[in-house]
């Protein structure tokens, strides 16, 4: 059988599905995926930042009992897990709104899991975290102008910083006391 045109039938019928194809095919790549790699997206940024805040609250739990700042990441959730001081904070509540005080936010999962803080979400790469050194050198001078002693205090963790690898922001600043707990994203 032919067509109006002088064509056989088959190569019709072949060109309509081909066609059909393709577009199915235009559809999923131009709509479908960049849904999913959006949303995709959004997940990571979204639990990364939840994580950075999680690992802030630490920091400032960790700073309140022992007086500075950590840069090891393993320490500081084994602080979270094990130490009293963190539990009796975790478990208390608000006198005035009857609210608990926990301050760990949950995960996009529901649950604050203190195992999570260590690693992106997207690259599975660890958290950049640092600590501030401060060296301040105090010198004695007698009447004689000699040097009668050279005093030098070294100081440790008074700031922090904490960079998501991936790109979704940072907490704190090894330089300014001003940026101390502040996200880049706030």
């Amino acid at each position: 059988m032919k067509s109006n045109s002088g064509d056989p039938l088959y190569i019709h019928i072949i060109l309509y599905v081909a066609i059909a194809i393709l577009t199915v095919i235009l559809i999923k790549v131009a709509i479908i995926d960049p849904k999913d790699v959006v949303a995709v997206e959004k997940y990571n940024k979204n639990e990364s930042r939840l994580r950075m805040d999680n690992i802030k609250e630490a920091q400032i739990i960790y700073q309140r009992k022992h007086g500075n700042f950590t840069d090891n990441l393993d320490g500081l959730i084994s602080f979270i897990k094990n130490d009293p001081f963190v539990d009796s904070i975790v478990n208390s509540f608000d006198s005035l709104t009857m609210r608990s005080a926990n301050p760990f936010s949950p995960l996009s999962h529901g649950e604050f899991t203190p195992e999570s803080l260590k690693f992106t979400p997207k690259s599975n790469a660890m958290y950049v975290l640092q600590i501030d050194t401060s060296v301040a050198i105090d010198t004695t001078v007698n009447r004689r102008g000699r040097v009668v002693k050279v005093d030098t205090t070294i100081e440790y963790g008074t700031r922090y910083y904490l960079e998501d690898p991936d790109g979704y922001g940072t907490i704190g600043d090894l330089d300014n006391e001003a940026l101390k707990n502040t996200a880049s994203w706030e």
